[in-house]
């Protein structure tokens, strides 16, 4: 499954990158497929370990701000390996064909 989630920090003032970063730095760390944008962190896996993840995404950034914002996306998908960059390549594929 792919699980594209959204960690804000609220309570903490107006910058929140450093504990955004501790959120992302957890993903890295788990050894799943993992992507950040501007945006949202991907991660790729079953759905105990992915929700495991986050969880201790959520959980690292709760201990420095009073209250954490979290928005969560799944695609569900049993069998599918590789869906994070597979999808990605398909689209890119279509473009390219104009």
């Amino acid at each position: 499954m792919l699980i594209a989630f959204s960690i804000t920090p609220l309570g903490v003032g107006e910058s929140v990158g450093d504990l955004v970063a501790d959120a992302v730095r957890v993903v890295r760390e788990s050894g799943l497929p993992n992507r950040t944008d501007a945006m949202f962190t991907t991660v790729e896996g079953e759905w105990d370990e992915v929700m495991a993840v986050v969880k201790r995404a959520v959980d690292t950034v709760a201990t420095q701000a009073p209250r954490v914002s979290l928005v969560l996306k799944a695609d569900v998908r049993p069998g599918v390996t590789d869906a994070m960059t597979a999808k990605v390549a398909h689209v890119e594929a279509r473009l390219a064909q104009g």
